[in-house]
């Protein structure tokens, strides 16, 4: 799924923790794929997407580990439909 991201272009780190980070090219999406981070963990969730649209109000979409990866993956393919 973060091959989706990084195959268009989007800046995607990975951290020693096993958290990765990723950035649209334009900087207005970022999507964190969290699974070791405590703050994370505490909310029940370990997918978080956050837009700040240049029109509109900003957003943020979080997904638990009971969602199925085949619906964030859904998720993103939808979301990146729209940016360019």
């Amino acid at each position: 799924m973060l091959d989706l991201l990084s195959e268009r272009g989007w800046a995607v780190v990975s951290t020693p923790e096993a958290n990765v980070h990723c950035t649209s090219p334009d900087g207005h999406i970022y999507v964190g794929w969290l699974p070791e981070d405590p703050a994370a963990w505490r909310r029940g969730i370990v997918w978080t997407i956050r837009a700040i649209p240049d029109q509109a109000e900003p957003w943020i979409q979080e997904f638990s580990s009971d969602v199925p990866s085949g619906a964030v993956a859904g998720f993103l393919r939808g979301l990146i439909g729209h940016v360019h």
